[in-house]
């Protein structure tokens, strides 16, 4: 393609990502830290939401009819009740439409007559409606969140009497029990059951109201009922929602993004369950749980959990290394892709995915990031063994060979991707500066930048090319089309074809207004190739293009019609809320927006991308590196910036640099 006309659709898709913000907006940011729906007269919509504890996760499938009543399916996944076969999807799931409030009656009849009137959003799903019978008026809020720690769905209901008249609740007997086939349970018969914690007849005085909760869970043969409180349940899932709001805590101009960034914490953090092998985090969907990936947990969200400082996740990652590493072998036979059935089996159908890339890469950014010297100790062995592999993986070009990519298959990978090489650049930098934080060989360290510095090289002449009229990457030999996973060398700090892969990026070959197409061309979407373009373009420099988008990107996830978390893939999935693809949102804040980049265990490079419109932003409580400490950054003059990184109330260190410039930061 003419470089005239290139330059031109460059323009046209700027033009595009600056003004199409007109995405409807159905929900609003709120005060209170959520997000908020105000349901019009006939304004009719569904959704679904995913929300997850350590026992349970549990999709919401709600939405509002045209009469204004409020429906709910709810699907229960529990990841420590395995099925027969026990493979990757062997969690017992139910899907029950079980509503306890139609069994409640107001003066005797059954609430009729229901006006939603808000739907709010923060962690949990709360519903305000008001009912109109012939017998009484009330206003009732229905909460439902998971247990945090029990494999328990908790719904709250809270009746007011707005009548002008006493009025008589009755809250009926409604224990309901589904007992599982025997045969097709690993530890035997399943038991799902569902009550209230509360029932009989109150007389509801004028502008009083009464509380009751209802629960569904999940129970082995033979185990005894558990003592469920729900009012304990609902502080404990309150607390762990604050505490993930209190850390790691972005402040910009931009309200969307900072609530979006809120929000992706608490999807990245909740979906980790205590399996019998210890933590693992799970991506969800109503498939995957009680599991791992080499890509979703060891690539994506573990180097992000020691941003937000959360110990549990912190621990689920570990865990997830630990677990790989067991596949360490001499025959030098690749890692098994995904780790299941809570760590008593692997999945590997789609051969080597580049997956010890992925977990080296994720390793050793983690190993830095947590700052913890006797774990990364612990890790070392497993960064090594998986930095050897890919080393032996080598074809005659210098790239690393592989059977497929994470995408296992469902678009063409050739025999040797992208994604994998830059992984394994990246993976071998870390290593470098992990190796120096333990002390090692400098020999070792001056190894692995040699090795970096020929990848880098053979990158550029095996991928490097022209791509419907675009001097980007070929995501394999032969590829003649854009994929958007060309974004891969930008997120490891790879600008020899920066300007003509943002340019590519940004253009109506794969961007639209639901994210970046896998290839052009085609109408398929994965928000974690998207996700990843957005982390390499703020690193690449492209400030603005990136903001504008990222502002689109989250209006629409966070405020639009299926809300408020980053998703999986279109059509694939239905735009299920898979957890490290909130993580991979997060990461566009932190290595991207802020350019945090480890380089060891109190260390690390700062390159921020203060957009030209926001005199500053700061990203507070960042718990990696042995630290809680805050990064402040704000304009002095057009082309400099401060930068201050603060420790509690101490100044670590103050520059004022050119926009654009890095510096190394020592804690």
């Amino acid at each position: 393609m003419n470089r005239y006309y290139i330059n031109l659709l460059f323009v046209f898709s700027l033009i595009f990502i600056f003004l199409d913000l007109n995405a409807q907006q159905r929900w609003t940011i709120s005060d209170n830290g959520g997000i908020d729906w105000t349901v019009g007269n006939q304004d009719s919509h569904s959704d679904h939401i995913e929300m997850s504890g350590k026992q349970i996760s549990v999709v919401l499938r709600y939405g509002v009819t045209k009469e204004g009543c409020f429906i709910i399916n709810k699907s229960l996944v529990f990841p420590l009740l395995r099925t027969i076969p026990n493979d990757t999807h062997a969690s017992l799931m139910r899907r029950t439409d079980w509503n306890l409030l139609d069994r409640v009656t107001v003066n005797g009849c059954s609430l009729q007559n229901e006006k939603v009137e808000h739907l709010f959003l923060r962690g949990m799903l709360i519903v305000k409606s008001a009912f109109a019978t012939t017998t009484g008026k009330v206003e009732v809020m229905r909460t439902y969140f998971p247990s945090t720690e029990k494999p328990a769905l908790i719904e709250k209901y809270e009746i007011k009497n707005l009548d002008t008249d006493d009025i008589k609740i009755k809250i009926p007997e409604s224990e309901s029990v589904i007992t599982t086939d025997v045969g097709k349970g690993v530890d035997g018969s399943y038991k799902i059951k569902m009550q209230a914690n509360k029932t009989g007849s109150y007389k509801l005085p004028v502008g009083k109201s009464i509380v009751f909760y209802a629960s569904i869970a999940g129970y082995k043969e033979g185990q005894s009922d558990l003592n469920i409180n729900g009012e304990d349940e609902l502080n404990k899932r309150i607390k762990f929602i604050d505490y993930l709001t209190d850390n790691l805590v972005l402040e910009t101009p931009n309200k969307i993004i900072n609530r979006m960034f809120a929000f992706s914490k608490i999807r990245s953090c909740e979906s980790i369950y205590e399996t019998k092998n210890g933590p693992m985090h799970g991506p969800g969907g109503e498939s995957y749980y009680a599991a791992i990936w080499a890509n979703d947990q060891a690539e994506y969200i573990n180097p992000y959990f020691p941003f937000i400082g959360y110990k549990y996740g912190n621990l689920s990652a570990f865990n997830s290394y630990r677990l790989f590493a067991k596949y360490m072998n001499e025959d030098w036979s690749p890692m098994p892709s995904s780790i299941i059935a809570e760590g008593t089996n692997i999945w590997n159908g789609a051969g080597d995915r580049g997956d010890a890339a992925m977990i080296a890469y994720g390793a050793a950014r983690y190993a830095l990031a947590y700052g913890n010297k006797k774990e990364a100790l612990a890790l070392w062995p497993l960064i090594k063994w998986c930095l050897e592999y890919c080393y032996r993986q080598l074809n005659d070009q210098g790239v690393v060979a592989s059977d497929s990519d994470e995408l296992e298959g469902r678009f063409p990978a050739g025999k040797a991707n992208l994604c994998t090489s830059s992984l394994y650049y990246d993976a071998l930098l870390s290593a470098a500066y992990l190796n120096k934080s333990l002390n090692g060989s400098p020999k070792l360290s001056g190894l692995y930048r040699k090795q970096a510095i020929a990848l880098r090289e053979n990158i550029e002449n095996y991928f490097g090319g022209n791509v419907e009229g675009f001097d980007t990457y070929k995501y394999y030999e032969g590829n003649e089309v854009l994929r958007s996973w060309i974004c891969m060398p930008l997120t490891v700090g790879i600008k020899d074809r920066a300007l003509e892969t943002i340019k590519a990026l940004f253009s109506p070959y794969l961007c639209t207004k639901n994210g970046l197409l896998t290839q052009a061309g085609s109408k398929t979407f994965w928000d974690r190739s998207t996700l990843y373009a957005l982390r390499g373009t703020y690193i690449a420099g492209a400030t603005e293009e990136t903001t504008a988008y990222l502002n689109k990107y989250s209006t629409m996830r966070l405020l639009g019609d299926h809300v408020p978390y980053a998703v999986e893939a279109w059509p694939e999935g239905n735009q299920r809320h898979l957890s490290a693809e909130s993580g991979l949102y997060g990461r566009i804040i932190t290595e991207g927006l802020f350019g945090i980049r480890p380089t060891g265990f109190r260390s690390f490079l700062v390159l921020p991308r203060l957009p030209i419109k926001w005199k500053k932003m700061a990203l507070r409580k960042i718990g990696a590196f042995g630290s809680c400490f805050d990064i402040e950054v704000k304009r002095i003059k057009r082309n400099k910036i401060e930068v201050t990184v603060k420790n509690g109330n101490r100044i670590v260190t103050k520059k004022i640099i050119k926009e654009g410039s890095s510096f190394l930061c020592k804690l």
